[in-house]
């Protein structure tokens, strides 16, 4: 029995003794409190029912579920709402009450007690934070006052794309925009260039991220 067969024989196994002996069981409150969706497999839950090409399966899965499900991805409970109008009510209507983000465990290590604007719940610190961003990096005055940045990174990036038509060289488009922006951002905030023009180390900050 080769090393593949051992692993399926072992998830039905724990397959068959969950279902056995109600091993790990949802509460009642629990799954009425979740819209409906498919029934989840052990540990990897509907991971499988996704494919190769999830949009389409989840369209499928909201005909038979409705416009808003659940799917059990690995150990995370996800909903999925394939409505414009539920969509709506989710991310204007009720944005206050849905808007918080899960904190990864990095981010807690790091600082817990103090999170930054893209971890903190909705509060009257949160909105002081937005006022500022919104008022002071994002406003349309700042961003005027850098589009000289921004049209030098972009004329910077047309040079050495035409250096590399002259010189047969094969161009990444994935890692040259990625190495101009991140170039564009660290000049508005910083500035300086994070990554200059090596697009390996703009590559290997990009991993590290």
């Amino acid at each position: 029995m080769d090393f593949l067969s051992c692993i399926i024989c072992l998830c039905l196994i724990c397959f068959m003794l969950i279902k056995t002996f109600h091993i790990f069981p949802r509460s009642k409150a629990n799954r009425k409190r979740l819209p409906p969706g498919p029934k989840p497999f052990p540990v990897i839950g509907n991971l499988l029912e996704l494919g190769d090409k999830p949009h389409k399966s989840l369209t499928k899965l909201a005909r038979a579920h409705g416009a808003i499900m659940s799917l059990k991805l690995g150990k995370v409970t996800t909903i999925v709402i394939s409505s414009a109008d539920i969509a709506k009510q989710v991310l204007q209507t009720h944005d206050r009450f849905l808007a918080d983000r899960t904190i990864p465990d990095a981010i807690r290590v790091y600082n817990s007690d103090e999170f930054s604007l893209p971890w903190i719940p909705i509060s009257s610190r949160w909105r002081s934070l937005r006022k500022i961003c919104s008022g002071e990096l994002f406003a349309n005055r700042i961003l005027e006052a850098n589009e000289d940045v921004r049209h030098k990174k972009v004329q910077e990036l047309l040079a050495e794309t035409r250096q590399c038509s002259l010189t047969g060289e094969v161009v990444d488009i994935g890692k040259a925009a990625f190495k101009t922006t991140l170039n564009l951002l660290s000049n508005t905030i910083f500035s300086v260039d994070l990554a200059g023009r090596d697009p390996d180390k703009a590559g290997a900050l990009k991993e590290l991220i």
